[in-house]
């Protein structure tokens, strides 16, 4: 064998031990369901979708919009809301949209599966989800990524309000935009339709409170457009108005 030959299949020999390797500790790094481990950005790139094709919010996590024909059908969509001045608060209570996280509420999706709302948003939400022993409905923890500050949370259930599930059109804004005057059938829907529910960080669902776009936007800047896209997505399927000043900032949110 010539000397040239085998300096070749040494040098052949070498790189396949080293592409090897580097596929090897490639997926050591894979978290389950293929988003890699590390930053929250990383961890949505596997799980998120685009508002856009998730109009019914059956499909987990919320994705940033970023190519100019996403946000131009973003506008459009906003662009088609109605709007009026924000009516008064007076008769508000939570009780007016049915008691919290019921399984009841027909003509919603995942409604009447023996398992209340909030845990259907784990579920629907978290990755490596772990359930109460005997149970396929009660989550314990898991891990998500939420949309509103970018972070990664490691949730357990013993520190429960470290996730929130947030309404994104919030019942006390619904409720002075017209909801006060639906059938209470109507409002149930609302309060536990997953195209209006997010499970985010305590912290940051507690500082929105009952803001519309204009007084509130999520912390993670990148998710702006997303966030008003499907805050339209609630008030176009439920005919709800929006106030100008909403509308307005929603529509800055998308800009090309």
């Amino acid at each position: 064998m010539s000397h040239g030959l085998l300096r070749t299949r040494k040098k052949t020999a070498v790189l396949t031990v080293v592409v090897v390797a580097a596929f090897v500790a490639g997926c050591d790094g894979l978290e389950p369901g293929g988003s890699s481990a590390g930053s929250g950005l990383d961890a949505a790139a596997g799980q998120a979708v685009s508002p856009l094709t998730n109009p019914d919010g059956t499909k987990p996590g919320l994705a940033a919009l970023t190519s100019e024909a996403d946000k131009a059908d973003a506008r459009k969509l906003i662009q088609g809301l109605t709007t009026k001045g924000r009516g008064p608060r007076t008769g508000y209570e939570r009780d007016e949209f049915g008691y919290a996280w019921m399984d009841t509420a027909d003509g919603v999706p995942l409604a009447r599966n023996g398992c209340d709302t909030r845990n259907d948003l784990l579920k629907l939400h978290g990755r490596d989800v772990r359930f109460r022993d005997g149970s396929d409905c009660v989550v314990v923890a898991m891990d998500l990524y939420d949309p509103y500050t970018g972070k990664d949370i490691a949730w357990k259930k013993a520190k429960a309000a470290e996730v929130q599930i947030d309404h994104v059109v919030p019942l006390s804004y619904s409720w002075q935009m017209g909801a006060a005057r639906w059938t209470e059938s109507k409002r149930e829907q609302l309060a536990n339709d997953v195209l209006n529910l997010l499970p985010v960080e305590g912290r940051a669902n507690s500082a929105k409170r009952d803001s519309g776009p204009a007084s509130w936007l999520p912390p993670n800047k990148k998710i702006r457009c997303s966030y008003a896209v499907r805050f339209a997505q609630v008030a176009d399927k439920y005919e709800l108005p929006v106030t100008t000043t909403d509308k307005a900032m929603m529509l800055k949110q998308c800009e090309g």
